[in-house]
């Protein structure tokens, strides 16, 4: 009955012209980006994400700015991987499935300013992918090695065979603002933006790359730390609450990067490069809260006062000393699994959860191509 029923499906879709697709099996990832997907990177550069992050999932802090997965952590999983290490992690890293060369605070240009300075990571994109260099070119001689490096690090033939996830921007969109440029100066530099993520996913493929996954960002104008910041811009709220102003930002930022990997796929034609819609997914959670389980959106979990829960100089995991002991003055809500921003910046892994089960199918992708079918010629 099973065979006669696959059948049928099978010649449905031949008479509707439907085009029939296979999973990739994809042996790795290799991930780039910013705290969306960092993985442990920041933290072994510059120190861990204090508790409680990571408490949801985890049960401690393990280098996420959640409190517990990310999306490309359900990614990973989905495709039967194990999680990503940080390429930075030297302790315990396991790199035979991939790595992940993300930062908290990472950029597709560079700050030029240090982290304590600005806030934002030197591992911009163009690091990273000098990164991703060394690690094919050391991972390969330190492999011929034998031993327990054939265990822990890849073979050449993953790296064609591989999917390339990128999730970054947000961090270039918001620099701007923190350095008190006006909304015009933010969208002035967006072509150097653009020229030089096309510039780097042009090197990875000449890397080896074919497969790339490639997120847009997502409404910065409904997150606690933009409204908070810059408070002159926030004034102008949408419907639901978020800075209008953002959030017209991010989706020009985000038509400039679907016309960027439709040219991309012109000048490559031997990739499959994938544009995701993440940016529909979240705006989503911030706009129908409670038809997906959440609450109170613009609010952050973790945190510490105010409207949105969030104060720059008492974030997530803050403490206080009060008569020689320290008190946790961040705290985490009661129940991190009906709210969508974690700590005012990033999501919580119920909302991370929801952006992977609707991107996952293709549905809010151009071409609509599902995650595990990422690697067909388009």
């Amino acid at each position: 009955m099973a065979t006669y029923q696959a059948l049928l499906t099978l010649t449905i879709l031949l008479l509707l012209n439907v085009p029939l697709v296979t999973p990739c099996n994809f042996p790795a990832i290799f991930n780039f980006g910013d705290s969306n997907s960092d993985t442990g990177g920041l933290s072994a550069a510059f120190g861990a994400a204090p508790p409680p992050n990571g408490e949801t999932f985890f049960r401690r802090p393990v280098g996420r700015y959640s409190d517990g997965r990310l999306v490309i952590d359900f990614i990973a999983n989905s495709l039967g991987l194990p999680y990503l290490n940080a390429y930075l992690d030297s302790i315990g890293t396991n790199f035979s499935h991939g790595a992940n060369f993300a930062t908290a605070g990472s950029t597709i240009r560079r700050e030029n300013r240090t982290l304590f300075q600005s806030g934002y990571s030197p591992f911009s994109l163009d690091v990273q992918t000098w990164q991703f260099n060394q690690f094919i070119s050391r991972s390969q001689y330190v492999y011929e090695k034998g031993g327990i490096y054939r265990e822990i690090l890849p073979t050449q033939d993953i790296f064609s065979k591989a999917l390339y996830t990128f999730d970054i921007g947000q961090n270039d969109l918001t620099s701007g603002y923190f350095s008190n440029l006006t909304t015009m100066e933010v969208i002035g530099y967006m072509p150097d933006l653009m020229q030089r993520f096309t510039n780097l996913v042009k090197v990875i493929y000449d890397l080896g790359a074919r497969n790339f996954w490639i997120h847009n960002t997502g409404p910065i104008g409904c997150l606690p730390y933009v409204l908070v910041r810059v408070p002159t811009v926030a004034t102008k709220k949408d419907q639901i609450g978020c800075g209008k102003v953002f959030n017209e930002v991010a989706q020009l930022f985000n038509a400039k990067l679907k016309e960027t990997v439709g040219q991309l796929r012109k000048e490559l034609p031997s990739a499959t490069l994938i544009y995701v819609d993440v940016y529909s997914v979240k705006y989503e959670m911030f706009k129908n809260p409670g038809k997906h389980g959440f609450e109170n959106p613009l609010v952050s979990c973790c945190g510490h006062g105010g409207k949105y829960n969030y104060d720059v100089n008492a974030g997530c995991g803050a403490t206080i000393r009060v008569n020689n002991t320290d008190i946790l003055l961040g705290k985490s809500c009661p129940d991190p699994l009906k709210k969508v921003c974690w700590d005012g910046i990033h999501y919580t892994e119920a909302a991370n959860r929801f952006i992977f089960e609707q991107i996952a199918d293709g549905k809010f992708s151009d071409p609509p191509v599902p995650l595990n079918s990422a690697c067909k010629s388009l």
